[in-house]
């Protein structure tokens, strides 16, 4: 991938191990679905300080709550563990369309976060992923809360006002 697409990426995982001595990489997916890692499609990988290689997607198989993949050229252990702590990308484009009332996470980390009553409660940092829905965390200067990504929790994102209305329920 060029440096003039690098604006156009999507962030869908990150290599978080190994698996095997084959050069299979542990991938924590952010991606909608495994259709988004396609065999023969590319790949680019970012390290810690920046630099970036593009590789070709081999296989893809579900495991656990990872995904294995293997790359072209990276066929032993030594080579995948290199690879430990990288995002993955791949172009915009070729990105499947979320379900409707779904989200690409990139579109919420970020959003400002209020009530249904107006009362601005932070900004969503990051998102974990649980078995049943997702749930975002919200920071603001002096706290940090857990919302639940549930319809009747998150009652409206509006990604052009970059805002979330919540209605939360007792005790958060």
């Amino acid at each position: 991938m060029k440096d003039a697409e690098k604006n156009n990426l999507l962030l869908i995982g990150k290599i978080v191990g190994v698996h095997g001595l084959n050069g299979t990489v542990k991938v924590c997916s952010y991606a909608e679905s495994l259709s988004d890692f396609k065999p023969g499609g590319l790949i680019l990988a970012r390290d810690s300080e920046g630099r970036d290689k593009t590789y070709v997607i081999q296989r893809v198989k579900p495991h656990v709550r990872t995904i294995l993949l293997s790359f072209k050229g990276v066929d032993d252990r030594d080579m995948s563990e290199a690879l430990i702590g990288c995002d993955l990308f791949i172009e915009k484009a070729k990105c499947s369309e979320p379900e409707d009332g779904s989200y690409y996470w990139f579109d919420i980390i970020g959003l400002s976060v209020y009530t249904i009553d107006g009362k601005f409660i932070g900004s969503v940092e990051s998102i974990i992923p649980t078995g049943s829905n997702d749930v975002y965390v919200v920071k603001n200067d002096d706290d940090e809360i857990l919302i639940p990504g549930l319809e009747s929790v998150v009652k409206e994102i509006d990604l052009k006002q970059k805002i979330m209305r919540v209605d939360l329920p007792e005790g958060l």
